[in-house]
């Protein structure tokens, strides 16, 4: 039986009413997102048709989910909300804290060992307010909440980038900072702007080497990292039919690496079989009744240029593997290109490292396939040339390809079975000889390959693939590896060749565990106490942001003026950095570490103009609000893009920090900063990007007229006297910017409250 189902079966019972009603609001057929969206307005019934790409919507998602590096911020910003229970079904996830290393069991006592005080409090403050928690090693968030909570014609939110995971199960599932989180809990509405439409269909179907992740990979090198930006990616045709649940999921878990709000697949018959097999018999019987509401009219597929803002079409039938990479996800090499094109960008072509699991590749299916080219390694007498790590994505999944035999043909070869968790997909690897930083390349299954994101070392070539590919890759030890038509000289020297990979969608006999690591919350948490120790390194009870004075600010000094790319990686590393993610000023001393300073092309060291002299950038910062000066961050394109953590926003501004001046924004990222009390602004003229000097200072002239739609005016003073005034959009709206003068969405909460 499904969590929550009465939820569930509420949700299906206004569906039907709310979605007729868009539809003759609307005026015309609807997709499957828009209404699953109309479903779900905060206020109910639609009243009028929303404007894409620019109406701001109230929301109401059906359920919430935290993993535990961001679940720590978001609930002590809970905490203050003055609320008893959370106010919709909600669920912590402990998989980010736990570093691979060694193998599963080590490396889980030792995070428990290392990170008690954290998994601890994050206990407590579950039971106390309703939710859900599963326990560390219990499995990825993404994995987790696909098995138990996902469903079709859902909305559900995530402090994660890849919570669009969900919508390989028909769910409009979006990643969103922790405030976000905290209003949904709360009880209030949710906003976001209306999200545009990028149809994709998928003709043929996938054979030979191919697989769902390859979709993705293509589209990322279609529409790059930005390409999918404040638009849901609606995925439809023969070929999206074709697909396996899991194999949808990992096309929605990577569209965050396009900037996409999420991806979504309609309910099908795999959808129907994912349910059955997850013992959600009743959520499938529930979605029967109510299929074609699940999927969009058939208007929209029969001519799918009229209700699509753009529109993509793969054949299934032609995509052979690809590899993307390296530094960025959507730099895409068809696998017979890689030989050419890594020799002329003179690529590392020895593989030291195979790595298969993450939130995007770790389902049963996943490990099937990549499992039949372990075993014909084995069979066929080859050896890993590589070192080879799988992360299973869940207990359930981990309990399960062990009971099958999955597991076997991985450790005949070797390969180190780590905790069911991200592990190094999020840079938590302790990596033998990374520190050396030298030049070298791995291959891995999962989302993002940005420098030093993995292993901390900045030389690490990191490419993602299929887990299929990984394996192939892993065993021949060479990036150029095509196993559609080269060979391998086996122990005895003979020439071998790998067939392609097979495997199951779905266990023959379904799924099993022993224990999934997943714990209740008590009936009543009023007497539970949360306790944070007042000398803690891991955790710190967060005081307010200050609301603005209602003054222009003026006197403002460059922080940094970021070149290049600059993702929440570059503001606020994870990897050795996520123990501190649940204590404020501890974690701001990561502060823009990462990013490249325009000036010297150099990182964390920056000009202090209060002394004439450079330092880092967390220590420049804390100098300028020790002195009562505020702080400005300029940005190139897509600032911001990556992960969900609120940390890049809650940083900058605890440190002082009171404008972030960009030439664009990734959608999240705006978000947060808006939340935190920010003012989040891009350049009317991205020109204007290269009139900032290293010494200015900036003056807001008209922050006092601050208001939607209204451009503000900066005055830039330059070392020698100089001036230039700039102008800098913005897409507050009036609730927005209410935020803003509180000092940060939080602060307005508690003030309603009061």
């Amino acid at each position: 039986m499904a969590f929550d189902i009465e939820m569930i079966k509420g949700v299906y019972q206004q569906m039907r009413e709310r979605v007729d009603k868009a539809r003759e609001v609307v005026g015309r057929p609807l997709t499957y997102s828009e209404k699953i969206l109309y479903a779900h307005l905060f206020d109910g019934m639609a009243t009028q048709a929303y404007q894409r790409g620019e109406s701001y919507v109230d929301f109401a998602p059906d359920r919430v989910a935290m993993q535990d590096a961001t679940a720590q911020m978001a609930l002590l910003q809970f905490m203050q909300a003055g609320k008893t229970k959370t106010a919709v079904p909600s669920t912590v996830h402990c998989d980010h804290l736990i570093q691979a290393k060694v193998g599963a069991k080590a490396d889980l006592q030792d995070a428990i060992h290392k990170s008690s005080e954290v998994f601890n409090f994050l206990e407590s403050v579950s039971n106390k307010y309703g939710i859900g928690f599963w326990q560390p090693g219990a499995g990825i968030i993404h994995q987790v909440v696909l098995e138990n909570y996902a469903f079709p014609g859902g909305m559900m939110i995530g402090t994660d980038s890849h919570t669009p995971n969900a919508g390989g199960l028909g769910m409009v599932a979006i990643g969103v900072g922790g405030a976000d989180a905290v209003d949904v809990m709360a009880g209030m509405a949710w906003e976001l702007k209306m999200p545009k439409l990028i149809g994709v269909k998928l003709t043929g179907k996938l054979n030979g080497w191919s697989s769902p992740k390859d979709v993705i990979l293509e589209v990322a090198g279609l529409l790059t990292v930005k390409g999918g930006t404040g638009a849901i990616v609606e995925y439809f045709g023969d070929g999206a039919e074709s697909l396996s649940a899991t194999g949808k999921g990992t096309i929605c878990n990577m569209g965050a690496e396009i900037g996409a709000t999420t991806s979504i697949f309609a309910y099908d018959d795999a959808s129907e079989r994912y349910l059955r097999s997850t013992d959600r018999n009743d959520v499938a019987d529930a979605a029967n009744e109510l299929r074609e509401y699940l999927r969009s009219d058939q208007e929209v597929y029969n001519d799918p240029e009229r209700f699509y803002d753009q529109l993509i079409t793969i054949d299934l039938d032609k995509l052979e593997p690809r590899l993307n990479g390296p530094f960025t996800p959507d730099l895409m090499t068809p696998v017979s290109k890689m030989k050419e094109i890594a020799g002329i960008n003179g690529w590392p072509m020895t593989v030291e490292w195979g790595l298969i699991g993450s939130c995007t590749n770790s389902s049963y299916e996943d490990l099937s396939r990549a499992s039949s080219i372990a075993k014909q390694a084995v069979e066929k007498g080859l050896e890993t040339k590589a070192s080879f790590g799988i992360n299973p994505g869940s207990e359930q999944v981990r309990y399960t390809a062990e009971r099958d035999g999955i597991l076997k043909p991985f450790n005949d070869l070797d390969a180190v079975i780590f905790t069911n968790a991200c592990g190094p997909c999020i840079g938590q690897w302790d990596r033998e000889g990374a520190d050396k930083e030298e030049k070298n390349t791995i291959v891995h299954s999962f989302n993002r390959n940005f420098k030093k994101r993995a292993d901390g070392n900045p030389n690490t070539y990191a490419f993602v693939t299929s887990p299929e590919m990984v394996a192939a890759i892993a065993i021949a030890g060479r990036l150029d590896f095509n196993p559609m038509t080269d060979t391998l000289t086996n122990k005895n020297g003979e020439q071998v060749k790998l067939d392609p990979p097979v495997g199951d969608e779905l266990p023959s006999k379904g799924f099993s565990y022993e224990d999934n690591g997943y714990q209740e919350p008590v009936a009543d948490g009023s007497s539970v106490q949360v306790v944070v120790k007042p000398d803690s390194e891991r955790l710190q009870l967060l005081e307010s942001f200050p609301a603005w004075s209602g003054q222009n600010i003026m006197g403002a000094k460059l922080l940094i003026k970021a070149f290049g790319k600059c993702t929440t990686d570059h503001i606020s590393m994870a990897g050795p950095w996520l123990r501190f993610r649940g204590h404020l000023d501890n974690i701001s001393n990561n502060t823009l570490t990462g990013a490249v300073n325009a000036f010297n092309q150099e990182t964390n060291k920056v000009l202090n103009t209060l002394t004439g002299e450079y330092g880092a950038v967390p220590d420049v910062a804390r100098a300028y609000k020790a002195a009562g000066v505020p702080t400005v961050v300029v940005g190139d394109e897509n600032y911001g893009e990556g992960s969900s953590r609120e940390h890049a926003a809650m940083q900058p501004r605890h440190l002082g920090t009171v404008a972030v001046l960009v030439r664009s924004f990734a959608r999240i990222h705006e978000t947060n900063l808006k939340k935190q009390g920010m003012l989040a602004l891009t350049f009317a003229d991205k020109a204007d990007y290269d009139k900032i000097q290293e010494a200015d200072t900036f003056n807001f002239i008209d922050l006092t007229e601050f208001a939607p739609g209204k451009p503000l005016t900066i005055e830039l003073v330059h070392a020698d006297g100089s001036k230039d005034l700039i102008k800098a959009n913005h897409t507050y709206n009036a609730a927005q910017i209410e935020w803003f003068k509180a000092g940060s969405a939080l602060n307005l909460i508690k003030k309603q409250q009061a």
